[in-house]
């Protein structure tokens, strides 16, 4: 019997609102599911799905978004910490690397700088000793001539590079999770292949548990154990990656795997998803995908519940959790994750 797994952060209720002109808008709304040590959990979805701002608001980075439910790590709500108990943690225990390293790192100060930075912050080690380990840690994201590289302007390097460097941030201090928000956008394929084949190689050397936001399925399929689909700041199907992608259950999920190119599939025009998504400032009730479903029904309009359908497998979609009632499956069970 496989034993229980152990829970490294746990995800309840959380919904980010930001106030604007237009309204409130509900860019995460009610979400809850957990990481367990050592995982790789991937959240997948269109843009604007809520996957981005999800991060950022267990990391508290949303920079005046409205934050409510729980984000439990180590016994300890995120959400209560004081900024100086949370800036103890961020950096440390829970890293990050954002979407656009170019961005990300500051364009006046050094790399040796704004790595040191984070080592003497979090490790205690004087400006000698942190330089030392910087320059280690560069050489084992696979950064050559690391020594001249610290002296180095985020500017002089090249986009690939600039990324190692943000790997190098992130793990540095030896964190429990890293959230991967979009790793390798903007970066060649090449380029791509080696730093997801870096943070898979880091991830197994230190045993630490990933979070992986991305809108590429394929992505998910080489990196993650388990998945979770996301579609209008709400969770809609969660999954192993090999049961996601043999037997989907939510309709938008069937529609993202039909929209992605296959090798051995002779296709001349891709499925898109008809319709658009619908303002965040004005979601229907019910299922937020309903006017783009072929599968629609009535019910749909109704509050929804994620089920497990088979196990560890859950979603919210009317139409699978009938499907499965109707074919004898009488384990269905409601469940939070």
């Amino acid at each position: 019997m496989e034993g229980k797994k152990e829970k490294l952060l746990e995800v309840s209720g959380l919904s980010t609102f930001f106030k604007t002109d237009d309204g409130t808008v509900r860019a995460v709304d009610g979400v809850s599911f957990s990481v367990n040590r050592g995982e790789s959990l991937g959240i997948v979805g269109e843009s604007g799905s809520g996957k981005s701002v999800t991060s950022l608001s267990i990391m508290r980075l949303t920079g005046g978004g409205i934050i409510s439910g729980r984000v439990i790590y180590q016994g300890k709500d995120l959400l209560k910490l004081s900024e100086k108990k949370m800036q103890d943690i961020r950096g440390d225990k829970i890293t990050m690397i954002f979407q656009d390293p170019m961005t990300s790192l500051d364009p006046v100060y050094t790399i040796g700088f704004q790595l040191r930075e984070s080592i003497m912050r979090h490790k205690k080690l004087d400006k000698a000793a942190a330089n030392e380990l910087a320059e280690k840690m560069l050489v084992h994201v696979g950064i050559s001539n690391a020594k001249a590289r610290l002296k180095a302007y985020p500017h002089q390097l090249s986009g690939g590079m600039r990324q190692r460097v943000m790997i190098a941030m992130a793990l540095v201090c030896e964190p429990e999770l890293l959230i991967a928000d979009e790793p390798t956008t903007a970066l060649d394929v090449t380029i791509q292949a080696q730093i997801l084949e870096l943070i898979q190689k880091l991830k197994k050397e230190s045993g630490m548990a990933l979070l992986l936001i991305t809108h590429d399925l394929g992505v998910i399929a080489e990196m993650c154990d388990r998945v979770m689909v996301m579609y209008c700041g709400q969770i809609v199907e969660v999954a192993p990656v090999k049961e996601l992608f043999k037997i989907p259950f939510h309709e938008y999920t069937k529609a993202l795997l039909r929209s992605i190119p296959y090798i051995d599939k002779d296709v001349k025009r891709l499925q898109a998803i008809p319709g658009s998504v619908p303002p965040a400032t004005n979601f229907p009730e019910g299922c937020r995908f309903y006017e783009r479903c072929d599968a629609r029904q009535e019910r749909c309009r109704q509050t929804l519940t994620m089920k497990e359908l088979e196990h560890g497998h859950f979603t919210t979609c009317v139409a699978a959790q009938e499907k499965y009632m109707r074919g004898g499956g009488e384990n269905s069970r409601d469940k939070r994750q």
